[in-house]
C-alpha cells in the first residue's frame, strides 16, 4: 500500500512538472516569434500575470465544480455582472461618487464584497436549480449564462458603468504605479488570486469539505451510503464557484475601472480550459487547485502569444478549442487505462 501511494504522488509530480515544462516551453516559443523579444519584457510578463490572474481565480471554484462531475457555463455572465455591482456600488449617487470621496478606504471594500455576494447568489442559484429539480448542471448553468448576461445588460441599463477613480483600479490590477513596496512585484490582485489559490488548496486537501467533494465525484452514490451529503456539498460548491466568480469580476473591473455588462464573454471556456489543462477530470474526482492555476497560466500566456504575434482572433479561437478536445481526450486515455 505504501508502494503504491509512493507511486501515486510521484505520477501526480510528474504531472505537475509536466504542466510547467508545458507553461515554459509556449513562453520561449512566443519569446522567438515575437519581434524585438518583447514577449520577455517585465510589463508584458506582468499583463501575462493580470489576465490569467481573472482566469484563475474563477478556475479556483469551476475547478471544485468539476471534480464533483459537474459543469459550470454561466462563469463568464457572472463575472460580467460582478463587474457591474462592483461599477454600481462605487457610483452611488452619481458620477462623482460622493460615497467614494467620503469612505476612500471603506467604500471600495463594500463594492468587493458586493460583487463577490452578486456571484456567490449566482452559483447559490445554480447549486439548488441542479439539486432541487434534479437537472443537469450543463442544461442548467447554459440557461443561466443567458438569464445573468440579460441580468446584468438590465441591471447595467445596456450602458457601461465609469465610477470615480478609486484604490481598487489604482492599486489592485495597475501595472507598475501602482505598486506601493518594492517587494510587490505584481499588482495586488495576482497576489490576491495566489493567497486564494493556498486557501482553496487547503480546503480541498485538509477540510471534511474537501474529502466530500473528491467522494461526491468519485461516486455519489457511494458517497451517499458512506454519509456524505451529496446534495448540500454540491450546493456548497456552487456557491463557492460563483464567489470566485464574483472575486474575478471584481480584478476584471480593476483592470478597466469599468462595469461592462458585455465584457468576459467567453470566459467560461477558457476557465474550463484551464481547469482541463491543469488536469481536472470532467468525468470527476480528480483535479488539482494548483493545477488548475498553472492551466489558466497556460492560457493567459497562449492568448496574449497569439495577439501579439498577429494571428487573427479566430485562429486564437481554433487554437484553444483544439487544446481543450486533446486534454479531454488524455484524460478519457488515462480513465480507461484505470479502468
Amino acid at each position: 500500500m505504501n508502494a503504491l501511494t509512493q507511486s501515486s504522488k510521484f505520477s501526480a509530480m510528474l504531472n505537475v512538472f509536466g504542466r510547467v515544462a508545458a507553461l515554459a516551453v509556449i513562453f520561449i516559443g512566443f519569446g522567438f516569434i515575437v519581434p524585438d523579444f518583447a514577449f520577455f519584457t517585465a510589463g508584458n510578463v506582468e499583463n501575462i500575470l493580470m489576465q490569467s490572474a481573472v482566469y484563475a481565480m474563477c478556475a479556483l471554484g469551476a475547478t471544485m465544480v468539476i471534480i464533483t462531475a459537474g459543469i459550470d457555463l454561466s462563469a463568464g455572465s457572472t463575472i460580467a455582472l460582478a463587474m457591474v455591482i462592483t461599477a454600481m456600488i462605487l457610483d452611488v449617487d452619481g458620477s462623482q461618487g460622493p460615497m467614494v470621496q467620503s469612505y476612500p478606504t471603506l467604500w471600495p471594500i463594500v463594492a468587493i464584497a458586493g460583487g463577490m455576494l452578486a456571484g456567490t447568489c449566482v452559483g447559490l442559484t445554480n447549486g439548488l436549480l441542479i439539486t432541487g429539480l434534479r437537472l443537469v448542471p450543463f442544461i442548467v448553468t447554459l440557461g443561466t449564462l443567458q438569464a445573468i448576461r440579460g441580468l446584468a445588460k438590465g441591471v447595467a441599463d445596456n450602458q457601461e458603468i465609469s465610477p470615480p477613480t478609486n484604490w481598487l483600479y489604482r492599486q489592485l490590477m495597475f501595472p507598475v504605479q501602482g505598486r506601493t513596496f518594492h517587494w510587490q512585484i505584481v499588482p495586488w490582485g495576482v497576489w490576491a488570486t495566489l493567497v486564494a489559490a493556498l486557501f482553496a488548496a487547503a480546503l480541498m486537501r485538509y477540510t471534511r469539505l474537501g474529502r466530500w467533494i473528491y467522494a461526491v465525484g468519485s461516486n455519489a452514490d457511494t458517497a451517499r451510503l458512506c454519509g456524505v451529503p451529496v446534495l448540500r456539498t454540491r450546493i456548497m460548491v456552487y456557491a463557492m464557484a460563483g464567489a470566485f466568480a464574483g472575486l474575478a469580476g471584481v480584478l476584471e473591473f480593476s483592470k478597466l475601472n469599468l462595469g461592462q455588462p458585455t465584457g468576459a464573454v467567453m470566459y467560461e471556456l477558457y476557465v474550463i480550459a484551464a481547469c482541463v489543462i491543469g488536469g481536472t477530470s470532467l468525468m470527476g474526482g480528480v483535479g488539482s487547485i494548483f493545477g488548475s492555476v498553472i492551466g489558466a497560466l497556460i492560457i493567459g500566456t497562449l492568448n496574449a502569444g497569439a495577439q501579439q504575434a498577429g494571428w487573427p482572433k479566430w485562429v486564437q479561437e481554433i487554437v484553444i478549442g483544439g487544446i481543450i478536445i486533446i486534454a479531454v481526450a488524455l484524460d478519457q486515455l488515462r480513465h480507461r487505462r484505470k479502468v
